[in-house]
């Protein structure tokens, strides 16, 4: 019983406030990373066209009636014991339920990286 009432004390944040949920999206310029680094570094294990590879298909087929907030964990956490490696540090939780949020109504097209601001008169 004991045991019980921690895990509901731990999970009931994510059950009250959805790890998907949030208020705003990444500005342009980050949602444009984001696709970036999904089709090439996520790319490289799901396959570029997000079909499949070494890692599992990451289509909207093969991710129906997955739960958006165990996706979102996998992204940050990555998957102990596979080749899935955590990317905290390089996304936050709402940007990785942005990323889950497009993979799951068909992930956009790589624009490729955003553009770096150039500085006054640099060539």
């Amino acid at each position: 019983m004991f045991c019980r009432s921690i895990l509901i004390a731990a999970f009931l944040p994510a059950l009250v406030f959805p790890v998907h949920a949030q208020d705003t999206a990444p500005d342009d310029k980050r949602q444009r990373e984001l696709v970036h680094m999904v089709r090439q570094d996520c790319g490289s294990c799901h396959g570029l066209t997000l079909q499949g590879g070494l890692g599992p298909a990451l289509t909207p087929a093969a991710l129906r009636g997955k739960p958006s907030e165990g996706l979102v964990a996998t992204i940050v956490h990555g998957r102990p014991g596979t080749p899935m490696p955590p990317f905290r540090g390089l996304l936050d939780e709402s940007e990785a339920a942005w990323v889950v949020e497009r993979l799951v109504e068909g992930f956009p097209a790589d624009g490729g990286p955003a553009p770096t601001q150039q500085t006054v008169g640099a060539r």
